[in-house]
């Protein structure tokens, strides 16, 4: 009982001090979320280790800011081993103080979880999806996005 307790106590300190929660998803569940938006959304998928992730990453975010007021999304989907996730993920986040909401895919098998998002998709990250309901727009890129494409992308997600 009094280990439950330090953890529970722990975990409430780790998510006041990223100001946030890290929720574990399954592909089930982030297939609703995505299903279920009524605003464009962007969903990029990253992990803490990977390179080309984090150069794009502050571009999502300053795009993500500028536009809040035309009802657009971001999630941020990590890819980050279990093992790391609560940790790394957590750390990462309060160090550049993200606020866009983050969850982490509790996923193991990539041939499963992949086509559920796009059947293009190989497994490679940094990959983006972005999507508009109202219009049926709707595009997956498995690779690293400059800012001139991710603006580009807005732009059209926004039509």
């Amino acid at each position: 009982m009094k280990r439950l307790l330090i953890i529970l106590i722990s975990c409430f300190f780790i998510s006041e001090s990223i100001g946030q929660e890290i929720k574990k998803v399954k592909i089930d569940e982030l297939q609703k979320i995505i299903a279920e938006t009524k605003t464009p959304m962007i969903v990029n998928f990253f992990a803490t280790w990977c390179k080309p992730c984090i150069e794009e990453l502050p571009y999502f975010l300053e795009e993500y800011a500028a536009h809040k007021k035309d009802s657009l999304r971001l999630l941020l989907v990590s890819m980050d081993f279990k093992d790391e996730f609560q940790t790394k993920v957590a750390g990462f986040v309060k160090k550049r103080e993200i606020t866009a909401p983050i969850f982490w895919l509790d996923e193991t098998n990539a041939d499963i979880f992949c086509p559920k998002i796009d059947s293009s998709w190989g497994g490679a990250i940094p990959a983006s999806f972005f999507i508009n309901p109202k219009t049926g727009y709707r595009k997956f890129y498995e690779e690293q996005l400059t800012h001139e494409q991710l603006k580009k992308e807005i732009m059209a997600i926004l039509k």
